[in-house]
């Protein structure tokens, strides 16, 4: 009833219609972008040959995942045919004949077989099937052969009524050649075979594209192949960076010696002119200012390798086209390009937050061309702009499947004969947990307790969540995927359903639950004398906050067996962390001040005050201590696929900003080793500035290397640098993090406590994991961040002016970046202006420092700013600072005498 066909169509479809998805090597990306209008509500009765299937799966994982889902949604009507094990449709691929067109000739197969077996079952065949192709050879062929076959285009240009269908519509090369110019704008990209054979013989480089969120006419290439010696090339200017999307893969090749520049120091304020022509001239590569004391290998994108386009959200953006539906979108990652597309619903789509796919990037375009995918909602309110930040970030935040679900325990749920026939019972022991407020995902309990030797007994006991996720089934596969769980302002997206999280695996206070406990019996100076792994019941004597867990430290009068077990815990984690620091660990700062979220409407309301107390420090130490005694335990066992987390050394030169800073103030920084830089940390120390060694060490984080995940087979480095430790995993946190489940599987062999399996012994299946937690878990930190960027704006939204002192964390050509302590906030005060004259600027890469009239700025000055939201762009919102202190002529704002000192917004901290 939903379908009013053209009459063309119309006499071949009575009831059914069938659609192949034809896929091409040619235009894979064409091709696959097509999945929007199959996923669409309107599309159903689908058939995907298996031939498809297997294509889709080989050359993009995130659609073949699409269209899984949609085969798996009952009311589409979506199905699968195995033409490849089916007598009747299976080929032999013919001498001479590709790959590619003896999978096109299968799909023509397939169809006709399809089309004369409806023809038998419904009387002359009142039922036919329509075979969609956007391949213009298959097309012909198939037409030949007798079969009823269209372009996605003209089948959805049927389907009357449905303007939305129309936009979601992939544009096909000749198209968006149609809404270019002829001017030729770039170079052309290298085909794939010339790329391959440079990149054999050294001509080429290959790597992956960063674009630079702060100047969009520069990014870097990341170098893949290991033993190059070069391991990133600097790209400068739109013709150098040669149409590469963020995250491309891409061939680069390397200018001489003479034309290596440095990275730009310049901030751009604003990539999106409206005037649409002035963005055309700067497509002329006229070279961008930069910093001459470091060059840096620079060159040129000669080909695309593999695109890793994705659909984006962002907002249309006022254009200069004049065509009706012809609009530029704005994407809301700075990294990512504006796009061109057509719609005809963009009235409605003012100021809403929407999802658009790149379909391509022609050589005479300033912008790539894409279609519109998907509606959001209004901008700015808060469940669109969440949903916007998890999409961004690729979170998987979907409800659990049915398929998931299946896989739970039944409830009611208890502990069974056969669980205490094969664990230790620890029931008796007075364990017990210390979280932050409200934490109801629960991973780990402590105990302490003296032995009659003497000596001390010390548990950390962790959810046996493994026990109830097991391998290969969809519930794990989910988790696996899903890698972690994503902890944003006033939400939680869990990585397991919310039945095991916050319920059967949550050890909370007062319930049996099952665990899986790392014990040592340790002398009272903190020496482990044994060490021991368990697979246990327990039951949890309290659920304490720190603060509770601290209280009961301090007060003397308490004695129960909670208290002494805490107050030995602390004793013993004092001393394990001297002895870490004193092998050189580090001890780093982040500038971050969490929000307290209104338990009703989520808004931000106040800022925590973020006093850690020794009991924060208490936990983590056993936290480390049993990651590191489990890490040497599986390594032992399994040397060549132990999941182990390791921390790199940072290059020398990532240390630079952080010598020049200390340098400022007359301090040295040693970087030679952990050790040397933690020493060096815990000296600097300035007069008069009790914050500065704060600001030392939020700076030295900004010069770590990542920590990531690994398989033991598949590298020789262990060592975790900012833990000092030559080895280490995680096993404390299951419940928020697939790699503990690995560990804890790969302990339970170890000990005899559960059976292996083949992925688990694979060490190229597990790296491939780690691969994808490494992924998972650098998302979930980014989309944590955006969340706390957006709750800032919500929470300055409605305060107006605030004036307060901060410190510079960095100087840049024409800007400096500030920290406001006070709220954890880092913004940019513009000494560059485009709408008056700007000051005279003198920039000194060397300080670095930046003399703007007459006066100077270097790292880590104390300075005066007005903060406030500047809500102009819709999309882009942003906390803008202006200078009130030190006053410059022509740059400080005074503060408004409407708004003196004393009656400036307070927060109630």
């Amino acid at each position: 009833e939903e379908k009013k066909p053209t009459p063309q169509i119309d006499k071949h479809l009575n009831v059914y219609f069938g659609c192949f998805l034809s896929t091409s090597l040619k235009e894979d990306i064409i091709k696959f972008s097509q999945i929007d209008i199959l996923e669409d509500p309107l599309i159903r009765n689908v058939i995907i040959l298996q031939i498809v299937l297997q294509e889709v799966r080989h050359r993009s994982a995130p659609v073949y995942k699409r269209i899984k889902d949609a085969i798996h949604e009952k009311e589409k009507h979506f199905y699968t045919f195995t033409n490849e094990h089916h007598r009747e449709t299976f080929i032999e691929r013919e001498q001479g004949e590709s790959a590619n067109d003896r999978n096109d000739r299968a799909i023509r197969v397939a169809a006709k077989w399809y089309t004369d077996h409806l023809a038998k079952k419904t009387d002359g065949g009142s039922l036919k099937v329509v075979l969609l192709t956007d391949d213009r050879a298959n097309k012909e062929k198939a037409e030949q052969y007798g079969l009823i076959v269209y372009r996605c285009e003209e089948y959805i240009k049927s389907l009357i009524g449905n303007p939305e269908l129309m936009d979601r519509l992939a544009l096909q090369p000749d198209d968006q050649n149609e809404i270019t110019g002829s001017k030729l704008l770039f170079p052309e990209h290298l085909p794939l075979s010339r790329i391959q054979s440079g990149i054999k013989n050294g001509m080429f480089l290959q790597g992956t594209f960063h674009a630079n969120r702060d100047n969009y006419l520069e990014g870097k290439v990341f170098i893949n192949r290991e033993g190059e010696e070069i391991n990133e090339v600097l790209l400068q200017g739109l013709q150098n960076l040669n149409r590469a999307v963020h995250q491309d893969v891409v061939a680069v090749e390397l200018f001489p010696k003479e034309r290596w520049v440095a990275p730009s120091s310049v901030v751009l304020q604003d990539d999106s002119p409206n005037d649409e022509d002035a963005e055309e001239d700067e497509t002329e590569n006229k070279g961008v200012p930069s910093d001459p004391s470091v060059l840096k290998p620079t060159g040129r994108v000669v080909g695309i390798i593999k695109r890793n386009w994705r659909p984006f959200c962002g907002m249309l953006s006022q254009s200069m086209i004049k065509e009706a539906t012809r609009h530029l979108f704005t994407p809301a990652d700075r990294r990512i390009p504006r796009i061109r597309i057509e719609t005809r619903q963009a009235a409605n789509l003012v100021g809403q937050r929407i999802m658009v796919a790149i379909d391509g990037w022609p050589k005479n375009s300033r912008y790539p061309n894409g279609h519109f995918v998907k509606n959001l909602g209004s901008a700015g309110d808060k469940e669109t702009e969440t949903e916007v930040l998890l999409l961004e970030h690729d979170v998987p935040h979907q409800p659990f499947s049915q398929a998931v679900l299946s896989f739970l325990p039944k409830m009611p749920w208890s502990i069974t004969e056969e669980d205490l026939k094969v664990r230790a019972d620890l029931r008796h022991l007075c364990v017990c947990s210390v979280d932050p407020p409200g934490c109801t995902d629960i991973d780990d309990t402590l105990h302490c307790r003296e032995l009659e030797n003497g000596n001390l007994e010390v548990g950390v006991h962790i959810a046996d969540v493994s026990h109830f996720i097991r391998p290969g089934n969809a519930l794990d596969q989910e988790a696996a995927s899903r890698g972690t769980t994503v902890y944003l302002c006033g939400k939680r997206i869990d990585m397991v359903p919310e039945l095991l999280s916050s319920n059967l695996c949550s050890l909370r206070s007062n319930v049996e639950r099952l665990a899986f406990s790392c014990i040592w019996e340790m002398n009272h100076n903190a020496e482990i004398l044994k060490a021991h792994f368990t697979k246990s019941i327990i039951n949890s004597k309290a659920s304490l906050t720190y603060a509770e867990a601290q209280m009961r430290i301090d007060d003397g009068t308490m004695k129960d067996d909670i208290t002494k077990s805490l107050r030995g815990l602390n004793r013993l984690a004092k001393i394990l962390k001297g002895r870490r620091i004193a092998k050189g660990a580090l001890t780093l700062s982040s500038p971050e001040v969490p929000f307290h979220i209104n338990s009703e409407t989520h808004d931000p309301i106040d800022l925590q005050s973020k006093e850690l107390k020794e009991t924060n420090s208490m936990v983590e130490e056993f936290m480390l201590l049993a990651n590191i005694s489990v890490a040497q335990k599986i390594y032992d066992e399994f040397s060549e696929c132990a999941l182990l987390r390791k921390h790199p050394s940072p290059p020398p030169l990532n240390y630079d900003i952080l010598i020049k800073a200390a340098k400022s103030r007359d301090l040295n920084i040693h970087t030679d080793s952990a050790k040397a830089l933690a020493d060096s940390l815990n000296n600097a120390t300035v007069e008069n500035f009790p914050y500065f060694n704060t600001l030392l060490r939020i700076l030295a984080t900004r010069c770590m290397m990542q920590a990531v995940y690994f398989c033991s087979g598949m590298d020789s480095d262990f060592h975790h640098y900012g833990l000092a430790s030559p080895i280490y995993t995680h096993f404390t946190s299951p419940i928020r993090r697939y790699a503990d489940i690995i560990v804890h599987r790969l302990l339970a062999v170890a000990i005899n406590a559960d059976s292996t399996y083949p992925d688990l012994m694979d060490k190229h299946k597990q790296s491939a994991l780690c691969n994808n937690l490494n992924y998972r878990h650098k998302m979930a930190q980014y989309a944590q961040r955006a969340s706390v960027a957006f709750h800032t704006q919500l929470f300055f939204k409605n305060k107006g002016i605030i004036n307060e002192e901060g410190f510079i964390l960095f100087v840049k050509k024409n800007a400096i970046i500030i920290l406001i302590p006070k709220f954890g906030l880092e913004g940019a005060v513009f000494f560059d202006n485009k709408d008056k004259p700007s000051p005279h600027l003198s920039f000194d890469s060397e300080g670095p420092t930046l003399k703007v009239e007459e006066h100077t700025f270097r790292m880590f000055d104390k300075v005066k700013v007005t903060i406030s939201l500047d809500a102009s762009n819709i999309q882009h919102q942003r906390i803008r600072m202006a200078l009130i202190e030190p006053v410059i002529p022509g740059v400080s704002v005074p503060v408004p005498e409407s708004e003196p000192e004393a009656k400036k917004p307070k927060l109630d901290c």
